[in-house]
């Protein structure tokens, strides 16, 4: 018992001196690949930084500078991997990864096949000229600036400062309307003014109300006057006129400031703007048995 005790013991200590003399031999390149995975990662940052700072001087979108940027970090690390198992002498290792990783990426591509049409469709963004940061647009019933464009959604920021994420794939696939495309915003205002009213008149007070307040209607002709029909209870009218400015909260801010100016000459003048009213025919017959029912 004691002799099979003490075999095992010595097998033990034999064992553990063969770890410790392979652990001292390949000490030197743990080392070497621990400073080439730093070394890897150090020039990784610094050539993002270089890479992005060159492509800014060039007229490509900010998102597809970052996006050049960050692949190519990635590469750069990746190449640092491959050369950490070559010095560990882990070949077979990376001959077995390469293999599994086919498996394991075709796998993955199935799973994440929403995830991968929204970075398809990132890549796709981040080309796309008509779409850029600062642009106001509106998509999928969401409007605002856009802040930001990644590999997973495009970031609007809305007139009340609420940050509205929408999937690349869903801005990829809709429709978009993006009102920064000219330095203009376009303002639609509709009213409607009683019918005694002398339509020539409100012409001109509209045209006259509209040019004291923006600075940018230099002459009647910056402004579209229409009737447009013959409502129930008014003479309907629609007026158009452009803002210098592309953002929709000052859109809105316009047309409040017409609004006001608009109702303001309308009440100077005398002009009315009627509310819908219901004429009620009632019979003499039902108002005398009305009356009788009451007395």
């Amino acid at each position: 018992m004691e002799t099979s005790f003490n075999e095992a013991w010595n097998g033990m200590i034999k064992k553990l001196e063969g770890w410790l003399n392979d652990f001292i031999g390949y000490l030197p390149n743990f080392i070497l690949a621990i400073l080439v995975f730093v070394v890897s990662y150090i020039v990784a940052k610094y050539v993002r930084k270089v890479v992005s700072r060159l492509l800014k001087r060039s007229s490509m979108q900010t998102s597809m500078v970052n996006l050049i940027g960050k692949l190519t970090a990635v590469a750069i690390i990746f190449l640092g991997l491959f050369l950490i198992l070559g010095i560990l002498d882990l070949s077979k290792t990376l001959n077995a990864i390469l293999a599994g990783a086919g498996v394991a990426g075709l796998a993955v591509g199935l799973a994440l096949q929403g995830a991968l049409a929204n970075t398809y469709s990132g890549i796709v963004l981040s080309y796309i000229k008509h779409i850029k940061y600062g642009d106001w647009i509106s998509v999928k019933d969401f409007e605002g600036e856009v802040v930001n464009i990644d590999l997973r959604a495009v970031t609007l920021k809305q007139a009340d400062n609420n940050l509205v994420y929408i999937p690349n794939k869903q801005v990829i696939e809709n429709a978009i309307k993006n009102y920064s495309t000219t330095s203009q915003s376009r303002v639609i205002l509709e009213c409607g003014v009683a019918y005694n009213s002398n339509l020539k008149e409100v012409r001109q007070v509209v045209l006259k109300a509209l040019m004291s307040n923006f600075q940018e209607l230099e002459n009647q002709d910056d402004i579209i006057f229409l009737y447009t029909e013959f409502n129930s209870s008014s003479i309907d009218f629609e007026v158009r006129f452009r803002i210098d400015s592309t953002s929709a909260l000052e859109v809105a801010n316009a047309k409040t400031e017409a609004l006001i100016s608009i109702k303001d000459a309308f009440d100077e003048n005398g002009i009315t703007i009627p509310f819908p009213i219901r004429t009620l025919d009632i019979s003499e017959k039902t108002i005398d048995t009305l009356v009788k029912k009451t007395s």
